[in-house]
């Protein structure tokens, strides 16, 4: 099963762990990411403290649990590769948006990342 295929058939909650230029970690929750064609993933945020940890370490974890019993999901190792602030394209990518006269008016970024490895959950992924 592809990443993407993963994403959009399980549910579930992520976790975003950052680390500023100093090694201070931050997690935050995040949705499902947005799986692309060429294999990266990205995630919509706003300009807060894992968007400022980025801007100076390019590196993140996220953390996928799955719903249900037991310990499920995914660890993938991430690095930053590109940010977009187009906000048509963000518009559109948004799953959980609201009409524009609702939204509070603050930049929204798309920070794009490659995936450095994929874990599953819990273990090394070594069968």
């Amino acid at each position: 099963m592809t990443l993407q295929e993963y994403f959009e058939n399980t549910k579930g909650f992520g976790i975003l762990s950052t680390a500023d230029q100093d090694g201070k970690v931050d997690a935050a929750v995040y949705s499902r990411p947005h799986v692309f064609e060429d294999g990266t993933i990205g995630s919509i945020m706003r300009d807060r403290l894992t968007h400022e940890n980025l801007k100076t370490n390019p590196h993140a974890v996220f953390l996928f649990m799955e719903e249900g019993k037991g310990y499920r999901g995914k660890r993938l190792f991430l690095t930053k590769i590109k940010e977009e602030t187009d906000p048509d394209l963000i518009q559109s990518l948004c799953r959980r948006c609201y009409p524009n006269e609702l939204q509070v008016q603050e930049p929204r970024f798309l920070v794009v990342f490659k995936v450095d490895k994929e874990l599953p959950l819990i273990g090394s992924g070594g069968e």
